[in-house]
């Protein structure tokens, strides 16, 4: 890090911010940079998770229920393409030889259903006279519903009942077992102590040098590492997703990593007064607590 790098920095952080002024940045007096930084550590444990659930659809092809004497598929027995590894992802699939035809729930295999608005009798109040029959203010009969006071049901054509909204006229059902799969890919962090006046959650929005990377089926702790805090953190992290993840889904791989993020610790003069501002992660993000020339607008500084 170089005071030209390190000005250009916080120049771009200032033109960010709507209520600090630029001029500061340009006139300060750089006086320290204190190269430092601290350690990152991931875990990613890529899993699968199954589960069935019935589902039902219209029965329209006949010959495709279950053959008699084929059981359904257990679940972690249905071949399916595995995603990108560390790739959330739902799919969702039928149980081979789970269907079941069965006549439809809603309209007892009739294929119709009683209209709701005219409740089959295919004929509905007119709307213009009420029901009256007459016209009240020019005294004749209403033309609409000739007289009648009633009129043909629009909703179901005036048949009293209409196509099953379930089986749609089919009449059978066809039931099956749904497979749904959820490949997910869950994380554990751990960012060691830096012990400077400084958010530590900032640095999980950046990136950092990666020192480490260890990929597997199944990955193992890490051990003596100069950090002893990496070393009790992959650990805790492998013994909590064995502990989580075995007992209800499968762990397909995993991956952890070891990133070195940069922090930089910049010391400046301006106007005779001391101040500081860090600059941290590979893509020179700035946090300046007290920068000197800002208005109070209620603007964040992070």
């Amino acid at each position: 890090m170089t005071e030209a790098v390190a000005r250009q920095a916080l120049l771009r952080f200032v033109a960010s911010r709507c209520c600090y002024g630029s001029r500061a940045a340009g006139e300060l007096a750089i006086r320290q940079l204190r190269q430092l930084g601290t350690y990152r550590y991931r875990l990613e444990t890529f899993s699968e998770s199954r589960l069935s659930e019935w589902a039902f659809e219209p029965f329209t092809k006949p010959g495709a229920a279950r053959p008699p004497g084929d059981a359904p598929l257990d679940p972690w027995d249905v071949e399916v393409r595995t995603p990108q590894l560390f790739q959330g992802q739902t799919w969702r699939c039928r149980v081979p030889h789970s269907a079941l035809v069965r006549d439809c729930h809603r309209c007892h295999g009739h294929g119709r259903s009683r209209c709701g608005v005219c409740h089959g009798a295919g004929r509905t109040r007119c709307v213009t006279c009420k029901g009256s029959r007459w016209r009240l203010k020019q005294q004749k009969r209403c033309q609409l519903c000739s007289g009648t006071g009633r009129k043909r049901c629009n909703t179901c054509s005036g048949r009293g009942s209409k196509t099953c909204a379930t089986c749609q006229g089919e009449k059978k059902l066809q039931h099956f077992k749904q497979l749904v799969i959820t490949w997910k890919n869950n994380v554990f962090e751990f960012v060691s102590e830096h012990h400077l006046n400084f958010p530590g959650e900032l640095l999980s929005k950046v990136s950092g040098e990666n020192i480490f990377k260890d990929e597997n089926v199944v990955v193992y702790p890490i051990i003596d590492f100069p950090e002893p805090e990496i070393s009790l953190a992959s650990q805790r992290a492998i013994a909590e997703h064995s502990a989580v993840f075995a007992m209800s889904s499968r762990i397909l791989q995993q991956r952890q990593t070891i990133e070195l993020i940069p922090i930089t610790e910049v010391h400046y003069q301006y106007s005779g007064k001391p101040y500081l501002y860090y600059i941290y992660g590979l893509e020179n993000k700035v946090y300046a607590l007290d920068y000197p020339e800002r208005c109070c607008c209620g603007c964040t500084i992070v």
